[in-house]
């Protein structure tokens, strides 16, 4: 029959064939487990301090997670902030985190619990130290704190870590040439406008809420972190060369800056987990970051400098096989 066919309704009954045939195999694709498996399951997210860019952006991100990752359980675990985090997943009681750089670096320093199944996801964004003071106070550098009550971060954040390295840095004893103060972003502003704090110290993405509210409601201001005290701190060691020199933008905070640029340092913050966590998971975990960027960003400003380019540089942390994946996926 086929072949009684004239020479151009076999050419059309041979196409119609093929585009059946690729249809079926859509479809087979389709309904067939083939590719890699959905993930599932149940993960915790340690994120920060309740009033922090990392709580914040980690609310966010859970949201994201949850329409990318429907069968992926997430729950958020405020803490203390880079140091606790980093322990938390090293020894398996989170999945993911966030953590500055030179916390990981001296997390892995010291050879802590866990420390070798820790791996890199995303170099996210920077956080700037930033040292706040009241409005009126004589304080014009880090050695004017010499005696004072200063707000250096609770014990398991990163911003205990580099509070206590800046004071040496400018050549004070922590706990003994000032009086510090373990607190939190989350209570630090309220002491300081009842007057408990004479200063505080603060490492976080700009601008930070907390930070801005005081503002609003309290005089203050920014003392500058200089470029010298920045040589001072990576004569310490390898952990600290992660700091790099930085300039807190006049905008930042329109009321403490007076339209005024301020000096500082700032450190990488990285997506963190370990080994262990499934690749499919990272590698849907770490698209989401990405791909979320900018309607993150548009509550959490420092969300907006998650950078495609950059995220993959995730030092000192090797990058996890199911990032890498999602990166050589969108490589150009």
């Amino acid at each position: 029959m086929f072949a009684s066919l004239s020479r151009a309704a076999r050419r059309r009954v041979l196409v119609a064939s093929a585009a059946l045939l690729a249809l079926c195999g859509v479809l087979v694709w389709w309904l067939m487990p083939f590719g890699s498996p959905v993930p599932h399951g149940s993960i915790t997210f340690s994120t920060g301090v309740p009033t922090g860019v990392y709580q914040k952006y980690g609310a966010l991100l859970k949201d994201a997670l949850a329409r990318d990752l429907p069968e992926v359980s997430i729950k958020l675990k405020d803490s203390e902030g880079s140091q606790q985090n980093l322990a938390r997943v090293a020894t398996g009681e989170a999945d993911f985190t966030v953590a500055t750089a030179d916390a990981v670096a001296q997390y892995q320093r010291e050879r802590r619990a866990g420390f070798e199944r820790l791996r890199g996801c995303a170099r996210l964004y920077d956080d700037y130290v930033q040292l706040v003071v009241p409005k009126g106070s004589p304080v014009q550098s880090v050695k004017d704190l010499r005696g004072l009550r200063v707000g250096v971060g609770q014990a398991g954040s990163g911003v205990r870590l580099i509070a206590d390295r800046v004071l040496a840095a400018a050549g004070l004893t922590p706990d003994l040439d000032v009086r510090s103060v373990a607190a939190g972003i989350d209570t630090m502003p309220e002491l300081m406008q009842r007057g408990e704090l004479d200063a505080f110290f603060w490492s976080g993405g700009l601008p930070t809420a907390a930070v801005q509210t005081l503002s609003e409601h309290f005089p203050i201001r920014l003392v500058p972190l200089d470029s010298q005290l920045i040589d001072r701190l990576h004569d310490v060691g390898a952990s600290t060369r992660y700091y790099r020199s930085a300039v807190i933008p006049a905008d930042a905070y329109d009321k403490a800056q007076d339209g005024r640029p301020v000096e500082t340092l700032a450190v990488a913050n990285l997506l963190v987990t370990t080994v262990d966590v499934d690749k499919d998971l990272v590698e849907g975990f770490t698209r989401t970051v990405i791909r979320s960027r900018d309607l993150i960003g548009s509550q959490v400003h420092p969300a907006q400098l998650v950078d495609l380019r950059t995220a993959v540089y995730t030092e000192p942390l090797e990058l996890h096989d199911g990032a890498r994946r999602y990166y050589r996926s969108v490589k150009p």
